[in-house]
C-alpha cells in the first residue's frame, strides 16, 4: 500500500497559476511512490473567491488529513490555510516535509509553471 502524503500548497489569491503548480507537485508525489491527497482539485469545482465555497473546500480537504501519513509542504509561502494544516499535523503527530524547488528539479527536471500546458 502505497503512503498517502497531503499536498499542502497555496491556493488562494492567484488560483489558476497556483492549480498549475500543485499539477506539478502531484507529479512529484506520484514519481516518488505516493498516493497524493490533493484538495487543491475541489477548486475546480468551487469558487475559491467566495468565503462560503472556499470554507467548504477547505473543510473536506482537513477532513482527509488525519488519514494521511505525512503532509508535504511545498512552495516558499505559507498561507493562512497551510498554516492551519501545518498546525493540525503538529497536534495529531502528523509527519510534516517540506519540498523545495531541488527537490522537484531531480524528480522531475527543469520546471517551468508559466509555459506549462492545461
Amino acid at each position: 500500500m502505497l503512503k498517502k502524503v497531503y499536498i499542502c500548497a497555496p491556493l488562494k489569491d492567484n488560483v489558476r497559476e497556483n492549480l498549475r503548480k500543485v499539477r506539478k507537485y502531484t507529479e512529484y508525489a506520484l514519481r516518488c511512490g505516493t498516493a497524493p491527497v490533493v484538495p487543491h482539485f475541489y477548486a475546480l469545482c468551487l469558487n475559491d473567491k467566495k468565503a462560503n465555497e472556499r470554507t467548504i473546500g477547505m473543510k473536506a480537504g482537513q477532513s482527509l488529513l488525519w488519514f494521511c501519513d505525512e503532509l508535504w509542504v511545498f512552495g516558499d509561502i505559507i498561507t493562512e490555510g497551510m498554516q492551519a494544516e501545518i498546525q493540525f499535523c503538529k497536534t495529531m503527530n502528523i509527519r510534516i516535509r517540506y519540498i523545495n524547488d531541488n527537490d522537484l528539479r531531480k524528480k522531475l527536471g527543469g520546471i517551468n509553471y508559466e509555459n506549462e500546458k492545461n
